[in-house]
């Protein structure tokens, strides 16, 4: 949608924010100022979820997170306040992730990965859905390893 739209959907009273996963920043930028601060913006895009909510936004609706939630809560509580820094270290380590969970349609490398981490019993998805292409196993694998979680 754009901006203009968005903003005039804001206006309802039972709108009370956006996902925005184009990783354009600059729409973050466009939305608080045709929004306002009580808009809720929160990216659906991992790999600039963080630049997202230095830009303005409110948070991540994040696919990284179901692999790596305390990783994940750490980064967006420590950016909501400012410390940025700390932010980035965390980010770093979690790029990985937040590339390679997207190696094969989500949930697919998720489901996958939570099943090689022990946390789900059963990797078997239901169609349409596949498993994941066992040559990208080793991919997310090694991302999985990255991030610390496996």
């Amino acid at each position: 949608m754009k901006p203009e739209t968005v903003a005039r959907l804001a206006e309802f009273e039972n709108i009370v924010g956006i996902k925005d996963a184009t990783g354009d920043l600059s729409r973050v930028r466009l939305h608080r100022e045709l929004c306002g601060e009580d808009f809720i913006l929160l990216s659906g895009d991992d790999m600039t979820g963080l630049d997202f909510i230095e830009a303005g936004g409110h948070g991540v609706i994040s696919v990284t997170n179901n692999i790596a939630a305390a990783q994940m809560a750490r980064m967006v509580k420590l950016a909501l306040a400012g410390e940025m820094d700390e932010a980035r270290s965390i980010n770093e380590k979690l790029i990985p992730l937040h590339k390679d969970l997207f190696v094969e349609a989500n949930p697919i490398p998720v489901k996958w990965a939570l099943h090689e981490m022990g946390l789900i019993a059963d990797g078997t998805l239901r169609l349409p859905l596949t498993e994941l292409d066992a040559a990208l196993r080793p991919t997310v694998k090694q991302a999985l390893l990255d991030a610390g979680v496996l």
